[in-house]
Parts: structure tokens; C-alpha cells; sequence
């Protein structure tokens, strides 16, 4: 069998499987684990790998019957949308594969171009620097002068970058510097000075050792002093001293690096950084804040989860804020719309897909519930819990994050009380529902104990107005003070 031969029969054998676009329009993937081997058998629609996309964990299956020929990557690597990831032997009963040595550079040898340098090696794709024809342009010449004179440290540090000095028509000798005369008398021999400047350095704290004398014979002065005692100021009068009563300084902290750990920004984090970013800054955002009494909604939950025909059902006082969000929605349906950016349009829409924020191990997600404001209670406590068990799983699928309407985000399971939410990029409204605390509260013209919480509101100006904003959150509000209003309002 010829060479060119046993390469194609290798091409048929071997089957390359790429990371596919598991998403929307998604270009890249973080393979998180592999399941196989190189060598192991392996069969069409067996999942090969968990991979992590900007939007959920995801498992691939391989198209192929085979063995495992090689795996181009390792765990924890990020990789591109179209880059092979795995290669299958479909014909492993065929023998060895027979390795073909790359020959690159033989097609542009016989297409007439310039063959590559003696000693440049190749690289693989996306690895190494690219071949190019690109010269380093030929560095101009710079005048180099006759007689070079000598020049002071300052002079030097111009000429090298800063300052240039301009160019002379004739050669201007530069002065010499300055003779600086010893700075001390021989190692154990006494400094000269007479006793009225000994007392003198002494009152400054200046060391004569270190003066270096101006005198006649070598004999430290009064100027010598006081110029020492200058020099040894300077630096310690450069930060100026706080005024009275003025805080102080904090003093500068060195940390040791080795007690610091980084972390790549990738995946799920990375997705949810980039996209919150992008709708703090591109959505105009509002936040409402309203403190309702749900005493009478946290009694129904005890109800609900008593009825026989909710047995089995996850039953929390998260599944009727749900239900009051969407009964509110569905009162004021301008809110439930779009902006279209690019056509300059609102886009209103007749279906509410409710997204339902779950924090996991990789990161903030937002899987939506289609449709759910044709849902009943029942069928929203079924998808409400299926979704959220999903979720911390890390099994979401990148289906069911997309085309959100309405968030709702529950930050009261932290015990927090309340915040400032971000939409979902593409979103109209997303609410939070801060913890229920036992509070005094006017009921009935009485201070008595009750269930409160504090409901957040954040919308799109673009979209909602103040005053539609505030309608949509006093009804939420209005229905969880009395539930019943879930039946008159529906």
C-alpha cells in the first residue's frame, strides 16, 4: 500500500468529533470530564464528556462506533466551538494506524512560494506563532558624533529617551562636573572641624563622619553642616505632617501573595459577569421597594400543604409570590415586552416565561418556566420544583435559560431582607422577595405580631414608567395581603 493510500484509508478510519454549539451561538466550551479513554470502546450516542458552556453543564454524546483513538484535550481546558476533541478508530480491526508525518511545507514548495527558514518548526493550529511574512523594519541609523564629550547622569538620562537636546551646529564642549571633595577623612581618623562646629553637628544629630568637608586642609565648615543636615531632611519632610484633628493616614499594608488564590473567569461566572455588566449599562434600571404584611398568604401555605389534592407537591410561600407575580402581570400586560434595539421597536408579548434565579456551585443561572402564566398551581409547583432540583444539579440545558420575560430572584432564603436586583439581559421586571420576619404591625388599629417581607422591584424605564412600575408592584403587594385575591383577580 502506498503512502498516499494508507493516508486515506487513515482519513476513513479515523472519525474527528468537534465541540458543537450547544448553545445559542455560544464559541466555547470547558471540558469539566471525560468518561472515556484512549482505547476504549465506545458506541454511537454514548456520552463521551461533560462539558460547561457559558450557560449550563452539558453532556456529549459521540456519533461514532469505535475506539477511542485520542482525546486532544484535557480536563479543566477551554475550547473552542469547531475544535476537534475527540478522534474515533471505526475500524479498529484493521491494525495499527499508520502515523503520516506532516508535510505541510510540500504544498508551498510546489506552488512556488518561499519555503520556510532552516530550523523553524511547525506548530499546531491555534498553538505557537503563525507563520508570517512579516520583516522586522531596518532600525535608521543614528548619528554617531565625532568626539564624544563627557556628560553629567542627568545629561545621560536625557539623551537616553527623555528630553532631546537640540542639535548644535558645532561641537559645544560640555562643562566638566563639579569636583565633590571627599566625603569623610580615612576609616578611624578624626574629622576636622573646630569645637564650635563639633557642638553644632552634635545639636543637628549630624554624624561628621559623613560630612564631607569644604575647608581649607580638608576642615569641615558651618556650611558643610548645615548642607548635610538639608540633605538629611529632604526626605523626611516629603509627606507634609496632618493638620490637628485630621484622621491620620492608614499605614501601608505589604500582603504575601502566596496566601492569594486566582481564579480563571470562565463558564457560567463568566457568562453572567459579561451579561450583567451589559445590563447595567445598557437597561436605564428603576427599583421600587414596598413592606407588606403576608400573614395571611404564609396561613394559606399551611393550608396547601394539608390539601389531599397537593400531596406530594413542593408547597412554599415562593410559589405564591410566583403566582401573585403573574396574576399582576397579566393586569398590566404592557409590562410583560422587549426593547428591540436595533429596529427601534417595543416588542410586546402574550406569554410570560418566569425565570426562577438559582445559585450553583458554577455560578448564577436563570432557567424560565415556559408559559407559565397559563400554569395552575399545581403544574407551577411541579415545574417551580423540577426546575430548582435541575438547577443545583447542574443539569440545565441551555433551552431552558433562554427566552426569559420576568425574573424573580429569592434572596430571603439568605435572610436577607431585600435588595437591588439587575435584570436578565433582555428582561422587562425581575423581583425580589426579601426574608418573612415575625414584626410588630398595625393590624386593625392594634400594634400585633406579624408575617412581613419587603418586596423589590427592578424594571426597564425604557419600558415601564413609574407609574406602571409602581401599579405592578402594590398589586404583588395587594395579593399577597390577601391571597383571596389570587381567585377575584385571576
Amino acid at each position: 500500500m502506498t503512502a498516499g493510500t494508507a493516508g486515506a484509508a487513515n482519513t476513513q478510519r479515523i472519525r474527528e468529533f468537534k465541540m458543537p454549539d450547544v448553545g445559542e451561538g455560544l464559541t466555547e466550551a470547558e471540558i469539566l470530564k471525560w468518561y472515556v479513554q484512549p482505547g476504549d470502546t465506545v458506541t454511537d450516542g454514548q456520552v463521551v464528556c461533560e462539558v460547561e458552556t457559558a450557560k449550563a453543564a452539558v453532556e456529549l454524546p459521540i456519533p461514532y462506533d469505535g475506539v477511542v483513538h485520542t482525546l486532544n484535550f484535557d480536563e479543566g481546558t477551554t475550547v473552542d466551538v469547531g475544535t476537534v476533541i475527540i478522534s474515533v478508530d471505526t475500524d479498529p480491526g484493521a491494525g495499527p494506524v499508520q502515523e503520516q508525518p506532516a508535510q505541510a511545507a510540500a504544498p508551498a514548495a510546489e506552488a512556488g512560494e518561499d519555503a520556510e527558514p532552516q530550523g523553524r518548526q511547525a506548530v499546531l493550529v491555534g498553538y505557537g506563532a503563525a507563520p508570517s511574512s512579516t520583516k522586522r523594519r531596518a532600525r535608521r541609523p543614528q548619528p554617531v558624533p565625532a568626539q564624544q564629550e563627557p556628560v553629567t547622569a542627568g545629561l545621560q538620562a536625557e539623551l537616553n529617551g527623555r528630553t532631546a537636546p537640540a542639535p548644535a551646529a558645532t561641537p559645544v564642549a560640555v562643562p566638566a562636573p563639579p569636583v565633590v571633595p571627599a566625603a569623610s577623612a580615612p576609616v578611624g581618623e578624626r574629622p576636622l572641624a573646630k569645637p564650635p562646629v563639633r557642638k553644632l553637628a552634635k545639636d543637628l544629630g549630624i554624624d561628621l563622619a559623613t560630612v564631607a568637608p569644604t575647608g581649607p586642609g580638608g576642615v569641615i565648615t558651618r556650611d558643610d553642616v548645615h548642607a548635610a543636615a538639608a540633605s538629611a531632611e529632604a526626605p523626611a519632610v516629603a509627606p507634609a505632617a496632618p493638620e490637628a484633628g485630621a484622621p491620620a493616614a492608614a499605614p501601608v499594608v505589604a500582603f504575601d501573595t502566596a496566601r492569594e488564590r486566582r481564579v480563571p473567569v470562565k463558564g457560567v461566572r463568566k457568562a453572567t459577569a459579561q451579561a450583567m455588566v451589559a445590563s447595567a449599562f445598557t437597561a436605564p434600571h428603576v427599583t421600587e421597594f414596598i413592606t407588606v404584611d403576608v400573614t395571611r398568604t404564609m396561613k394559606l401555605v399551611q393550608e396547601l400543604k394539608q390539601d389531599p389534592d397537593l400531596a406530594g407537591l413542593r408547597i412554599n410561600p415562593l410559589l405564591l409570590v410566583a403566582k401573585a407575580f403573574l396574576v399582576a402581570i397579566k393586569r398590566h400586560p404592557e409590562v410583560n415586552a422587549a426593547w428591540d434595539e436595533a429596529n427601534q421597536e417595543i416588542v410586546y408579548k402574550d406569554y410570560i416565561n418566569l425565570g426562577i434565579a438559582a445559585a450553583t456551585p458554577r455560578g448564577l443561572i436563570v432557567p424560565n418556566i415556559k408559559d407559565a402564566g397559563v400554569k395552575t398551581l399545581p403544574q407551577l409547583a411541579t415545574e417551580l420544583a423540577d426546575l430548582v432540583a435541575t438547577a443545583r444539579e447542574g443539569k440545565t440545558s441551555p433551552a431552558a435559560m433562554a427566552g426569559g420575560t420576568v425574573t424573580i430572584t429569592n434572596v430571603g432564603v439568605f435572610g436577607v431582607d431585600t435588595g437591588t436586583p439587575i435584570l436578565n439581559p433582555g428582561e422587562s421586571a425581575i423581583l425580589a422577595f426579601g426574608a418573612i420576619k415575625l414584626q410588630p404591625w398595625v393590624h386593625k388599629g392594634k400594634v400585633k405580631p406579624r408575617q412581613v417581607t419587603t418586596l423589590a422591584l427592578s424594571f426597564d424605564h425604557r419600558l415601564i414608567d413609574g407609574e406602571l412600575g409602581s401599579k405592578l408592584l402594590a398589586d404583588i403587594a395587594a395579593i399577597l395581603e390577601r391571597p383571596k385575591r389570587l381567585i377575584t383577580w385571576a
